[in-house]
């Protein structure tokens, strides 16, 4: 195990308590005056890591990293932590946090208010249809905009108009399919393209309604997820998805088999 100087770096959790790993997959000893600053307070991590010097864990699961704490001295951990108690018992920072909350509640209201009319100009349903347009954006929106859902609709990797069409196409992938009960082989690529196959399926059933096509909702299962309520969703499938999990789930390895099981979701 080898000691080195005190020098800000990112690093993984060790294998044993009070190490890390560097880049470079050594182990390292965490200096014995040093503590571990839970994730939790972004404030205070942020202060910490500026006054230096720190040892920032991170782990890698998938595309996303995440923190496992910050290792620094303790004495300057604590001190900041009482600096920072301090600042936040004044009159001055409630206001500013009232002043903040505010102007947050206020970019993202802005910013439902464009995503739902985004996802209606995806939608585009015929004039018959408007009412059934209009729950769906709502129902979409309420889904994928609220901060830290990690949905398609926080990212800004991509415009406006396209993060509506995803949110749209995944909403109804989970509510109108048996997709979230639905044994995929685990084969490189074959989750992807039982994805890609609902998809199509779904485009095929919206394009029914910019048809203006006459739809019985008791055969729809757009109509049905929609008369779901919503405040019950759980990681349970709807009664009428349930009924046809099994023969779904029996033929989701090939896609033959998901094409003739996604008969039973959608509008004749």
């Amino acid at each position: 195990m080898k000691r080195t100087c005190y020098k800000t770096r990112v690093c993984r959790p060790g294998t044993a308590p009070k190490t890390v790993l560097d880049s470079d997959g050594r182990v390292l000893a965490v200096p014995d005056d040093w503590c571990l600053l839970e994730p939790g307070d972004a404030t205070l991590t942020r202060r910490v890591k500026s006054a230096g010097p720190t040892w920032t864990m991170q782990v890698r699961k998938g595309r996303r990293v995440f923190s496992r704490g910050v290792w620094a001295p303790k004495g300057m951990i604590e001190r900041i932590r009482s600096e920072l108690e301090a600042e936040r018992a004044t009159p001055e920072h409630a206001r500013q946090l009232a002043a903040g909350r505010k102007r947050r509640q206020q970019v993202q209201q802005e910013y439902e208010q464009d995503f739902r009319n985004a996802v209606l100009q995806f939608l585009d349903f015929a004039p018959r249809h408007q009412d059934t347009a209009r729950t769906i954006a709502e129902a979409v929106t309420t889904h994928a905009t609220p901060v830290g859902s990690g949905t398609v609709a926080r990212t800004k990797r991509i415009p406006v108009e396209r993060r509506a069409e995803a949110a749209v196409i995944a909403w109804m992938r989970h509510q109108t399919t048996a997709y979230d009960h639905m044994t995929v082989a685990r084969v490189k690529g074959e989750r992807r393209d039982v994805r890609r196959k609902l998809a199509a399926r779904s485009r095929d059933l919206l394009n029914r309604y910019r048809r203006g096509d006459a739809i019985a909702p008791e055969s729809c299962p757009l109509q049905q997820a929609l008369a779901l309520d919503r405040r019950h969703t759980s990681k349970t499938a709807p009664d009428h998805l349930q009924k046809a999990a099994d023969p779904l789930t029996r033929h989701a390895h090939t896609m033959r088999g998901l094409a003739d099981g996604l008969d039973n979701f959608f509008c004749d």
